[in-house]
């Protein structure tokens, strides 16, 4: 039963100001100063984050004092288990446990259009193919517990563009292709814009021992999730105890959706569940937001201050695989709640951590990034984390353009920047409080105008003690381990989760 504007207003009147402050804090978290005024926390205040960022010898990563990388694929330089080159521009990706405690990881590659554009596309491997076409899709690498080995084979390709995506909580990943393409435009040969599924375990030539019901075969044959709804998709997180799915557009003219999918009667979750499911099953919605005053929000970015809550209601999709219209553009501005940029998502804490990387003209107001955490329960969003927007991007010290996110087991969120000028992943309190992880120092431009690319994909091994973070071009994955320690402001919640960019 959807929660309506009056019992939402009503909800907020009987806790007072509890609804409007819960987290709340008067910080813009790039505000100036906000990183520096750590250092007057007091002497009984437990230290935020890491401490400052130690340039790299190397020009490849700055990392604070006592943390190391590793390389562990780089586009032209590591090769497949086939022999072709790692495919090139990493974005989403999620960890699960391997054989013999090692670590897979599924990374998608975000290659749109044709082939021929790409030195470096996903390989068309007999079986695994879609569309071939396109030039995405993903693979899967294996690195051991020591980390002194690794490979990487196809999961899936002639995809394309894909982004981002979840962890589902049996165990699979979700891949998200983020463009509307259908036959026949930028030379595809099948219509683009879904979900699809990828098995980790589901090894070609050997199986790995995680899943006892895992089919060796279970990547053959790709098959798009047409339910989900054919759209930009960004990212995919599941609701564990409801079965619910939650999905984010990147997508303007209009600025995109927030979806739910809420999955039929008797639709039990799992290993190749989704292959069955019929392209029109369950109900695809979209959200309609209101304040607590009951008054209806067409824009998130209209949220000025961490701790905002907004009410939530669904509404169906009259379309969801967008024969002649695009999903978003079904719907009139006074219908749905839109946001410009939606990102990443990551489930944990009970919800879905959700990302608007910013807003500019096309919004109702400008920012640099916002952090919302929806609540299925109380069906409601919480603004976490807002960037006001950066005045000097090309300078170091503050944040724009979240991406990518991930909950961290050692407390808040870790995030990838996806902004301009300087990028980093840096991480977040739950009181919306920053601080820096990591800095890219491989410039792509020239000494006169210098250009770093964005992280992505960052994701905690399953035993919390590597962080693994993409930067996208040329395509590079890093295993990051170091000193890390419990972070202040929440409780100590150890394990990866499950979600998606974060890209």
């Amino acid at each position: 039963m959807p929660l309506s504007r009056r019992d939402f207003a009503k909800q907020s009147a009987y806790t007072g100001a509890g609804v409007a402050l819960i987290g709340a804090v008067d910080v813009l978290a790039t505000a100036p100063g906000a990183i520096a005024a750590d250092t007057a926390r007091g002497p009984h205040r437990p230290t935020l984050g890491y401490g400052p960022l130690v340039p790299d010898p190397k020009g490849l990563l700055a990392l604070p004092k006592g943390f190391s990388y590793r390389v562990i694929t780089r586009t032209g330089e590591t090769t497949l288990e086939t022999g072709e080159s790692t495919p090139s521009n990493h974005d989403g990706t999620a960890t699960f446990e391997g054989p013999r405690g090692a670590t897979l990881l599924v990374n998608n590659h975000e290659l749109s259009g044709r082939r021929s554009k790409w030195p470096h596309p996903v390989p068309l491997v007999d079986g695994l193919v879609y569309d071939p076409a396109a030039a995405g899709g993903c693979t899967v690498v294996e690195v051991s517990r020591h980390g002194d080995h690794v490979s990487e084979w196809v999961g899936i390709a002639g995809t394309s563009n894909n982004c981002a995506g979840g962890r589902t909580p049996w165990g699979t990943w979700l891949t998200c292709e983020e463009t509307e393409d259908k036959a026949g435009q930028n030379g595809m040969t099948k219509d683009h814009g879904y979900v699809f599924e990828v098995d980790p375990y589901a090894h070609p030539r050997r199986h790995h021992h995680a899943a006892e019901d895992v089919d060796a075969q279970a990547n053959h044959d790709p098959k798009p999730i047409k339910a989900l709804g054919r759209y930009a998709h960004e990212a995919v997180v599941v609701d564990p105890r409801r079965g619910h799915f939650y999905l984010t557009e990147d997508a303007d003219k209009p600025n995109g959706l927030f979806y739910r999918w809420v999955p039929p009667h008797g639709f039990t979750p799992g290993r190749r569940s989704l292959r069955r499911l019929a392209d029109d099953a369950g109900v695809l919605q979209a959200p309609q937001c209101y304040d607590s005053g009951g008054r209806f929000v067409d824009d998130l970015s209209r949220a000025r201050k961490v701790g905002t809550v907004y009410g939530v209601d669904w509404i169906n999709v009259p379309d969801r695989d967008a024969k002649t219209v695009s999903v978003r553009r079904q719907f009139k501005d006074s219908q749905v709640t839109r946001a410009r940029k939606l990102e990443g998502m990551w489930w944990g804490d009970g919800g879905a951590y959700i990302v608007s990387s910013f807003a500019r003209s096309e919004s109702p107001v400008a920012h640099d990034g916002q952090v919302w955490f929806y609540d299925p329960r109380r069906r409601t969003l919480t603004l976490k984390v807002l960037l006001g927007v950066n005045p000097d991007p090309e300078k170091d010290g503050a944040f724009d353009g979240p991406d990518n996110i991930t909950v961290s087991p050692y407390g808040g969120l870790i995030i990838s920047e996806d902004g301009d000028g300087i990028q980093h992943l840096f991480g977040a309190t739950d009181k919306g409080e920053t601080y820096p992880i990591a800095r890219n120092e491989l410039n792509i431009g020239s000494a006169d105008d210098p250009s770093y690319s964005e992280f992505t994909g960052v994701v905690f091994s399953p035993d919390g003690d590597t962080l693994f973070a993409n930067i996208q071009v040329p395509g590079i994955m890093l295993a990051i381990t170091g000193p890390w320690r419990r972070q202040p402001n929440r409780p100590h919640k150890p394990g990866h989760g499950h979600g998606g960019h974060h890209g």
